[in-house]
């Protein structure tokens, strides 16, 4: 199967699929587009996500390309579509990013414990006070921190009360007493954003720095994409203006990539944070994303699960970074499968994966 990707492609009946089957899924795809417009910045600028004036956009957008995607087969690409070299906002995929910093972190010990308070060892007013100050690394990942207060001009409340099965189709939040850190989940893009800045204390140099050299690089990654913030966004570490990225696209700014290196980090996924013989994430990171958080079956740090079947027609031990708009990336270490999806209709995502994964059990 020829190929414009750097994957080494493989015929898709040798991958153990049947090919009329993954050519439908791959079809159905195509004709299952995000309802999200190409304009990203009207759509956010419309109250998409929350009315004014808490839907001001603060970092930069970029309109959106074409419904494209890949899937791959231990490591060997079986089928893509449109132009998997496409950079566009992948909008919550960011968190899934954030926690592979995280993992860095703990790695290098700037983080003693997931279980550590975030204010032993980061000095900043986000997370000072009787209840902030609380808070630990765990549960900003797995937004369960109840963090309170306005970062970059943005306030906790915009989120708080989120119902993920109505976004966009009404009012996001309402207003709800907060409770304990650590003691409710609530999907929440302000609570990311302190984790991002916290993250940024310890690091002291641009996460994307970080990234691209920590991640990227071994994992062979292009230099294609980016990682940006808000204008409201510049912190001083050590003398330097830095901007603290924000982990989604609500208000702009975020990841900017591409489905190739999207599917990059499934496969680092995929093989328990190894790269071709190389340790690249701690070990035993991959194994604590995808641990069920004690609050929601479905959600570990930062990433999606399936254990519970949220995904009927996917294996169980699938899970995934999702981004508003229909950006996936999904993992299945049970049949060794890493795909991207851009610009999918999120309403299509359950039957794309069974579809898939049908292909493959058929083959």
């Amino acid at each position: 199967m020829e190929s414009h990707t750097p994957f080494p492609a493989q015929d898709p009946a040798q991958a153990g699929f049947d090919p009329a089957a993954l050519a439908e899924a791959v079809a159905f795809a195509q004709a299952h587009e995000s309802p999200f417009p190409r304009d990203i910045l009207a759509h956010l600028e419309s109250g998409y996500f929350e009315p004014a004036p808490d839907n001001e956009v603060l970092g930069n957008t970029a309109p959106r390309g074409a419904p494209n995607g890949l899937v791959l087969r231990h490591g060997r690409l079986v089928a893509h579509w449109g132009d998997t070299r496409q950079v566009d906002m992948t909008f919550s995929v960011a968190k899934s990013y954030l926690a592979l910093l995280a993992g860095l972190a703990l790695g290098d010990g700037l983080i003693g414990s997931l279980d550590s308070r975030v204010s032993a060892s980061v000095d900043d007013p986000a997370f000072a006070g009787p209840h902030n100050g609380a808070i630990t690394w765990r549960m900003l990942l797995d937004q369960t921190s109840e963090w309170e207060g306005t970062l970059f001009g943005k306030a906790d409340r915009i989120d708080r009360g989120r119902d993920l099965k109505r976004e966009g189709s009404g009012p996001k939040g309402h207003e709800r007493p907060l409770k304990t850190p650590g003691t409710y989940w609530e999907y929440n893009d302000v609570r990311v954003n302190a984790l991002s800045l916290a993250l940024l204390h310890r690091f002291r140099r641009p996460l994307p720095e970080v990234f691209a050299e920590r991640i990227m690089a071994p994992i062979g990654g292009s230099t294609d994409g980016r990682w940006e913030g808000y204008r409201t966004s510049f912190v001083e570490i050590d003398g330097r203006r830095i901007q603290s990225v924000s982990g989604g696209g609500h208000w702009g700014g975020g990841v900017f990539t591409h489905a190739e290196d999207q599917a990059r980090i499934g496969l680092l996924m995929l093989g328990d944070g190894v790269w071709e013989g190389r340790r690249v994430l701690p070990e035993g990171w991959v194994a604590a994303c995808t641990t069920p958080c004690r609050l929601n079956a479905d959600y570990g740090l930062l990433w999606w699960l399936n254990g519970q079947g949220r995904y009927p027609g996917a294996s169980r031990a699938s899970f995934f970074a999702q981004g508003a708009g229909g950006n996936y990336i999904w993992i299945d270490p049970e049949n060794g499968l890493v795909a991207t999806f851009r610009w999918l209709d999120p309403a299509a995502l359950p039957e794309m994966t069974a579809r898939v994964t049908a292909a493959l059990r058929a083959g």
